[in-house]
């Protein structure tokens, strides 16, 4: 059986700001505190320099890609619509501490954000991004088109529905308290807004990735 590898964590902001050894300490640290920014690295020299830099050039940084497609797929996938903006989630642990924000594709500035929560799972921070992206598209009367990568999530939205398998407790309220919203908010509003799958294999990861794969 391989070994897993050590990774050291960064908090830039948290309960306390530091590099930490372990996921535990670094867990510790950005719960319950809304907007925690940090990142795993895999050395610790790599850790301490970005504690020294800003969360935001670190985040959502793809690393070198090249596609596998061939050209022919390439060119029938065509580029990405920069007239939108793309959400993504990330959950450390499935169920974990989740979080989801949502960017300009072109200009990956960030829009909005919304976590860490202490316990969530990919598939509801996905559907909570999207929702939160219509909400978002409406209210600033915008016409640009969404990405998401998440298939699960898009029929999600369509059936105005949240299927996730978790089981509502106190750890999770905050988060389900969320999709209840969200679920209302698709029951009670009308939208224009596209939402197209974000074609990972052809264009590398979404704008909104944060990075901590």
């Amino acid at each position: 059986m391989s070994k897993k590898k050590k990774k050291y964590y960064t908090v830039w902001q948290g309960h306390k700001k530091g590099v930490f050894n372990t996921w535990n300490a670094c867990k510790a640290q950005i719960k319950d505190y809304q907007g925690a920014q940090y990142k795993s690295f895999p050395t610790r020299d790599e850790a301490e320099k970005a504690l020294e830099g800003n969360y935001f050039d670190y985040i959502g940084k793809n690393k070198s890609f090249s596609s596998g497609l061939s050209e022919a797929e390439l060119k029938k996938i065509g580029q990405p619509n920069y007239n939108s903006i793309s959400v993504d989630a990330a959950s450390s642990g499935n169920p974990g501490v989740m979080e989801y924000r949502g960017v300009d594709t072109k200009t990956k500035k960030q829009l909005f954000i919304q976590g860490p929560f202490e316990q969530g799972t990919n598939n509801i921070g996905e559907f909570l991004a999207l929702v939160h992206g219509l909400a978002f598209l409406k209210q600033h009367n915008s016409d640009r088109i969404m990405y998401t990568d998440s298939r699960t999530a898009m029929s999600w939205v369509r059936k105005k529905t949240c299927n996730s398998k978790l089981k509502r407790s106190a750890k999770n309220k905050p988060v389900f308290d969320l999709v209840d919203r969200a679920v209302e908010w698709l029951k009670t509003n009308e939208y224009s807004t596209t939402i197209v799958k974000w074609e990972t294999k052809a264009w590398g990861e979404i704008p909104a990735d944060f990075g901590r794969k």
